[in-house]
Parts: structure tokens; sequence; C-alpha cells
């Protein structure tokens, strides 16, 4: 799931003092590091991350265990009114 892109980036010189402040700030190695971790920081903002396997697998069961209890029985708007006051 973490695979790594090689990328050629011509940045401003604005960027890659950023960069160098967010390396130096978390004890990075080098300017891809930081820039990684921008984007850790800031990406989800843009781009929703990926869900792991073993997160869907466990939504699943949840949901199955929940139906097994439950079934499909629907809510009366009394109690779902109730729910959320």
């Amino acid at each position: 799931m973490n695979r790594a892109v090689t990328m050629n980036v011509k940045a401003e010189d604005y960027t890659s003092r950023v960069l160098g402040v967010i390396k130096e700030k978390y004890g990075l190695n080098d300017k891809s590091q930081a820039l990684n971790k921008f984007v850790d920081m800031f990406g989800e903002e843009f781009v929703e991350k990926e869900v792991s396997e073993e997160y869907v697998k466990k939504i699943l069961e949840i949901e199955n265990s929940h139906f097994k209890r439950y079934g499909y029985k629907t809510m009366k708007k009394e109690e779902f009114e109730e729910l959320f006051e």
C-alpha cells in the first residue's frame, strides 16, 4: 500500500524554504520526507486516504453482527427523535 513514486519536481524558492523548515522541525532526512509529512498533515483536505483491507473487514464484521442481532428493523419516528433530543 505504501509504494514510492519517483518524481522530478521544480519548486519555487518559498516552497523549498517551507520544506526545509518542515524537515528541520520534524528531524527528517531530506525534503522528500518533508513533502510526505506536509501531505500527511494537509492532504486529507483534498483527497481521502485509502483504507486498509483490515479496516474494511472490521467494519463488515461490525455490520454483520449488527444485522444478526437486530435484523432490518426500522426505527419509528418517535424513537429517532427521542434518541437525538
